[in-house]
């Protein structure tokens, strides 16, 4: 917090003015980066530095923004927009290093200092989209400037800007502006608040076994993992968490159906007990202030107003768009969930198939007809071929190369940092690489920047790019060994990083992944793509102690298994959407239960008995702390595009160079420069189609047998 002091004596004065700046001088965030290529000082960064910090970023940004409200030129797109898009890039870069902390590695210091600070952005972006003579200064811009005097990506800078200014209340009146000013500062509280109670919540429960007949059906890397977890707390015997490496393969093994239930029901309702992490209240608050804030800005529903800004533009058209993949998966996830039920009834279970059952009979089905499960898989993907087998496509498709700089600082022993080349040597960038999970860090799988690319009159920015995974972690003397699944989230985060890696535009406000939400997600789910072809996979897939590659057969297996239960996972993943989409379609406060309003908004993809006590909006970062509000449908939508993409790939070769170079010119290097459907267009030739998507999982020849 920054301390205001009114202080008489002069001799004080004197003194504190000392100590601040020998402080200032001491603190890493605001001496300047003595790094390589400028990277954050992590070794040296502590909690303590970033109020102070910010304090200044905050100062410095005020100030640029008055210098552009004080011009007294005639508003052009230099003296306006240009430095407009430029103002407050230190203070913009201090949270991208302190929001990645706080997710990837927090703590209790830095989880109040990013409640502070969000506190802090949020009124300093009101202030700034609700200045009415800034505002004025970019309304006459857009409305006098001729546009064929601007390049495309000015142009598209210019519409950014002129938009979000809308999209921001600068057209509201006074009155209405000081609401919108409380409803956005409240939000940006609120949604740290959510991810706070997730983590803690995730991270409050254990499963304790003491008995060994408990782990019947569980492998021995998996055991051995459980043990040193034990050791760990100073516990006896194993210790299995809600953390995804432990969690999932003890839901899809383990034997004992209790135990199953119990871990199941703790990390499904995560959010919902009743104690000081629970987030009922937080999510009716959240979607009623956003309704509101839709309202004033001239919307119906909040949906409305997000996707009036993505390539989707209504409710209407996702929904439409939601509504056809469930007609074309729905019969054939009926029938596949009836297959399951049959075959635990063949085994002998005489009891309905719940939620908890039906990854472990899943899985049992799957090694029955494919001969294939993760753990005979795991041995053939030790992490470390993966990473090769990634960069080496890397190298194929685009020509780039990694080189690992051991002398780039990071905030944690597990984070490896890698220099980028292009084909002719030159600088691409910093990527970090942050793999296994712990306590200070959320779950799933993401990329952040720390510098996003942009061009100064001197030179080209370079990106800092960092991918924050929770891999299975070694174990005993066993390296990390990865799951089949966890092989295509390296790929998935792999592509998100291509795209900041190959962006080459001149403003970091459309750099990279800088676009459309649903557009985001197709240079990352197109990389998932190179994981179930063989050729590829032969790269990769080295047991990790005979060095011996994995055999032609279980490569095969793995080919043939893709698509098994294909049609109940996207009904699944069509679920998220819908939930996503009936919280954000709202035209009033929700007074009812979370669990009957998440029952009715997924009742047309359940394919299973409602679990009473368990809710997935109460942990549903993505929609209440990620920014993917109105947005999770995107994960679908991309992979329309990915798939149709894809299929140029599989028709000039999955390592074509003349296809890749086309994708990266089109689409990877071109950022929000355009609109999303024109680059696609530039790339592929021609609109996207549902139909490679549907020919990919198997659905469309499944559907008319």
């Amino acid at each position: 917090m920054k301390l205001k002091f009114y202080l008489t004596a002069l001799v004080v004065l004197s003194i504190f003015a000392c100590s601040k700046t020998k402080r200032s001088m001491n603190n890493p965030l605001l001496t300047g980066y003595n790094t390589p290529y400028e990277s954050v000082p992590f070794d040296l960064l502590r909690a303590e530095h970033f109020s102070p910090a910010f304090d200044t970023a905050f100062v410095k940004a005020r100030k640029e923004i008055q210098a552009i409200v004080d011009n007294t030129e005639t508003p052009n797109f230099n003296n306006t927009i240009v430095v407009l898009e430029a103002s407050g890039e230190f203070l913009e870069n201090l949270n991208r290093i302190l929001s990645n902390l706080n997710i990837a590695e927090t703590n209790p210091d830095i989880q109040a200092i990013a409640r502070d600070i969000s506190s802090q952005l949020a009124k300093f972006n009101n202030d700034v989209k609700l200045n009415p003579i800034l505002f004025n200064r970019v309304k006459f811009v857009y409305e006098n400037l001729e546009r064929d005097e601007l390049s495309g990506e000015q142009n598209a800078l210019l519409e950014k800007t002129y938009r979000n200014f809308i999209r921001n209340g600068a057209n509201l009146s006074n009155p209405d502006k000081e609401e919108y000013r409380d409803i956005t500062e409240e939000l940006a509280k609120l949604s740290v608040q959510f991810n706070e109670k997730v983590l803690a919540e995730t991270n409050d429960y254990i499963l304790h076994i003491t008995d060994s007949s408990d782990l019947s059906g569980l492998s021995e890397d998996l055991i051995t993992a459980a043990g040193e977890e034990a050791k760990n707390r100073k516990l006896e015997a194993w210790v299995f968490t809600l953390q995804f490496p432990s969690f999932m393969p003890f839901m899809k093994y383990a034997d004992n159906r209790e135990l199953r239930q119990e871990i199941f029901m703790a990390y499904n309702s995560r959010g919902s007990h009743d104690n000081n992490n629970n987030t009922y209240d937080i999510i009716k608050r959240i979607t009623e202030l956003r309704l509101k804030q839709a309202n004033l800005l001239g919307h119906p529903t909040y949906a409305a107003y997000i996707l009036d800004n993505r390539m989707a533009g209504t409710p209407e058209q996702v929904n439409r768009f939601l509504d056809k993949l469930t007609s074309a998966y729905k019969p054939i996830a009926l029938e596949e969930t009836l297959e399951i039920k049959n075959y635990a009834k063949r085994l002998g279970a005489g009891y309905e198939i719940e939620r908890w059952d039906w990854n472990y009979y899943s899985e049992k089905l799957k090694k029955e007809k494919f001969n294939i499960n993760d753990e005979i898989t795991r041995p053939y993907f030790k992490l470390e071929n993966v990473q090769e087998g990634v960069f080496m496509l890397g190298k194929k498709l685009y020509g780039i190369s990694f080189s690992e700089n051991i002398d780039i600082p990071i905030y944690h022993p597990d984070v490896k940092v890698f220099e980028v080349y292009d084909e002719d040597q030159q600088f691409l960038a910093l990527l970090y690489m942050d793999y296994f999970p712990r306590e200070g860090k959320k779950q799933g799988a993401w990329m952040t920047n720390y510098i996003q690319q942009h061009k100064t009159d001197s030179k080209d920015v370079r990106p800092h790019v960092s991918l924050v995974f929770n891999f299975t972690k070694p174990s005993g003397e066993k390296p990390s060994l990865l799951t089949y699944y966890e092989v295509r989230t390296l790929l998935h985060e792999f592509g998100h990083a291509l795209h900041s890696i190959f962006s080459d535009v001149k403003y970091s406000a459309l750099a990279g992944t800088e676009v459309y939400r649903d557009f985001v997600e197709l240079p990352s789910q197109i990389m998932e793509n190179w994981a179930e072809e063989k050729e590829w996979l032969d790269m990769v897939a080295f047991h990790y102690e005979t060095g011996e590659r994995m055999p032609e057969e279980l490569l095969m297996k793995i080919i043939e298994s893709k698509n098994f239960n294909s049609a109940y996972l996207a009904s699944r993943q069509i679920g998220y959407g819908l939930t996503d989409m009936a919280w954000h379609s709202i035209t009033a406060p929700v007074d009812e239960s979370i669990e009957s309003f998440e029952k009715l908004a997924v009742s047309e993809v359940e394919l299973l008995p409602a679990v009473e006590g368990i809710a997935m909006s109460s942990a549903f970062t993505h929609i209440f702390a990620g920014g993917y509000a109105a947005g999770y449908y995107g994960y679908k939508w991309a992979e329309v595009l990915d798939a149709d993409a894809f299929s140029l790939f599989k028709q000039n070769g999955i390592f074509d160079r003349k296809t890749a170079s086309g994708f990266r010119e089109h689409i990877l290097s071109k950022g929000g420069t355009e609109h999303p459907m024109k680059l696609y267009v530039n790339f592929r030739g021609q609109e996207p189609s549902i139909e490679p998507l549907l020919e990919r999982s198997g659905i469309e020849n499944r559907s008319t047998r």
